[in-house]
């Protein structure tokens, strides 16, 4: 039988890396996000400095100034990131992007191994 409430929207293009680390915890203390202090409008939009939001990871995270440098040299979108913890392992990703934006730069997959690295040292 045929579902009768078939969704409009399709397929959709949206791609999302995920970097796991596994660690147990209070799931409470690992949670953790980027806030963005930006400057300009639209696509001319420029990070000038990060904050971290969260529980104690977002306080080691605020603390490492080298992070929060190579974070302020990505693009919007690439330095909004989010570290959420699940069952037994904590996720660090960053935002949805469309197949033509899809992929991990060098200097990003060295921002989440440095954010991996607090994490697994926390």
């Amino acid at each position: 039988m045929q579902d009768q409430n078939l969704s409009t929207w399709g397929a959709q293009d949206r791609f999302q890396a995920h970097f796991i680390v596994r660690k147990t915890g209070n799931p409470v203390d690992f949670l953790a996000r980027t806030i963005l202090d930006v400057k300009g409008h639209f696509a001319s939009k420029k990070v000038i400095g990060v904050i971290w939001n969260g529980g104690k990871l977002a306080y080691t995270l605020n603390q490492d100034s080298e992070l929060n440098e190579l974070i302020s040299k990505q693009t919007v979108n690439d330095a909004t990131i989010f570290v959420e913890p699940t069952e037994n392992e904590i996720r660090i990703r960053g935002k949805w992007k469309n197949h033509f934006d899809f992929g991990i730069t060098k200097e990003m997959f060295e921002i989440y191994n440095k954010i991996a690295g607090h994490i697994k040292a926390f």
